[in-house]
């Protein structure tokens, strides 16, 4: 439950003001990943780069309300591997209810299909799990560094769409500086196996050599510049790459002594590639059935090896079904990067002793913040008396009283209002136990022991 401080009217100008209570603060992140999701249910719950920073201004104005969680800060990470939401609410439970609710709507999908999937984290909980995932141990290839460059770009997101706040931006300058320093101190990535490379391997098994096979690419962005500077080193036949925008598409094949060509063209121009990897920012499927068996009809049933790195997935799942057709999709590249994981588990050791320190600090930091609400009632309350007190002092003036005895009654009328409540719980303390009792006194003389004079 959040921890809720009543907080009283606030005299100014002689209007009482009611403030409303102040309640502290809790991250929460929410979220599904390769490990507990295949990608048949990541890609319908993804988010793509445009759509992310409406996404946060539709939480934000949405689920504001208490009862709907109090979220008012919210950040999104969607890759290929994961679709994460991070935030500050009121309440971790209603903020987790109206956010699974939202998701569900905004994708079209059941709470059922949905709900198996879905981890969530609290607190210093949630700060474990997102460094973690900034350091690449969280990832399917171990150690993996686009990771931390997607995170920046959802908190440039987040930042654009006014959805960071103390709590998430205090997160993220965490986060980086933690993966910066395992990254930095251990040898966490080291001869780890990337997804280009692992899309390699499976083609080598398949083909034995690459030389004389025609390699198509399917997009231009981080992913397929990463891919086709993999097969380029295997010298194939061809390389040609296939994007929206052509020139964007002429820049990467400049590179890797590639033909350009336009998406528009892939229908005609399919059937001549052995070897196609794709990755696009897709909502829907580039590559279809009908595409795929007219290109094995007219390559008269040679074999054709797909790798789809997208999510959502740009190859049909029916594709997968056809004869002479091997598809591979990103959970089954996961498979063979996992392979060599306990070479490593020295580094893994490293990697998350120095999380668990600074998860301590993390929380640290939390407890701190939590104080915030408790420090601002008191002041609030201080403010309000004093207020009383001074327009009753400023009354007696106005009619000509003495401004010494006004002052001296002031003084004494303050001093009794701020002490009046810490009396009162005194002496109606026999509700509370014996421990919390003596805790209250210790906490008291502490306080008036730290004033004496």
């Amino acid at each position: 439950m959040p921890i809720i401080h009543y907080v009283p009217p606030v005299i100014v100008l002689g209007t009482p003001v009611h403030l409303y209570p102040v309640t502290a603060m809790q991250l929460l992140a929410l979220g599904l990943n390769h490990t507990t999701a295949p990608v048949s249910v990541r890609e319908r719950v993804a988010f793509g780069p445009t759509e992310i920073e409406e996404t946060i201004a539709h939480l934000r104005e949405r689920f504001s309300s208490q009862s709907a969680g109090g979220l008012s800060e919210a950040a999104i990470l969607s890759t290929c591997n994961r679709t994460e939401i991070y935030c500050a609410v009121e309440n971790p439970s209603a903020a987790t209810e109206s956010i699974l609710d939202f998701i569900c709507e905004r994708k079209n999908v059941s709470r059922s299909e949905l709900e198996p999937h879905i981890y969530r984290f609290e607190q210093e909980q949630a700060a474990h799990h997102t460094f973690r995932v900034a350091s690449g141990l969280d990832s399917m290839v171990l150690g993996e560094t686009q990771i931390v460059g997607q995170m920046k770009d959802a908190e440039r997101a987040a930042k654009q769409a006014k959805g960071l706040g103390i709590m998430l931006n205090h997160l993220f300058q965490s986060t980086f500086t933690v993966a910066k320093e395992v990254r930095t101190a251990t040898a966490i990535g080291a001869n780890s196996i990337s997804l280009a490379a692992a899309a390699v391997r499976l083609a080598l098994r398949l083909f034995g050599d690459l030389r004389n096979e025609r390699v198509l690419f399917v997009g231009a962005g981080e992913m397929i510049e990463l891919c086709a500077a993999h097969f380029a080193a295997q010298q194939p036949k061809s390389i040609t790459i296939a994007n929206r925008t052509l020139e964007r598409g002429q820049t990467l094949a400049r590179t890797v002594h590639a033909e350009a060509i336009r998406l528009a063209e892939l229908p005609e121009r399919i059937a001549e590639f052995d070897i196609i990897v794709s990755c696009t920012a897709s909502s829907l499927p580039i590559i279809g059935l009908g595409m795929i068996e007219r290109a094995i009809n007219r390559r008269k049933h040679r074999p054709m090896f797909i790798v789809d790195l997208a999510v959502p997935r740009d190859v049909e799942s029916e594709v997968e079904r056809l004869d002479d057709v091997y598809v591979y999709t990103v959970d089954d590249l996961g498979k063979v990067v996992s392979q060599g994981m306990a070479s490593r588990q020295a580094a893994i050791a490293q990697a998350q002793t120095i999380i668990d320190l600074r998860v301590r600090d993390f929380e640290a930091w939390l407890r701190q913040r939590e104080t915030v609400p408790v420090i601002q009632s008191l002041r609030d309350r201080a403010h309000f008396l004093c207020e009383v007190e001074l327009q009753r002092a400023l009354r007696h003036l106005h009619h000509g009283d003495d401004p010494q005895e006004v002052l001296e009654t002031f003084a004494r009328g303050l001093t009794n209002k701020l002490i009046h409540d810490p009396t009162i719980l005194l002496r109606n303390a026999e509700g509370l136990s014996s421990d919390d009792r003596d805790l209250m006194e210790r906490m008291l003389n502490r306080f008036y022991r730290r004033h004496d004079r």
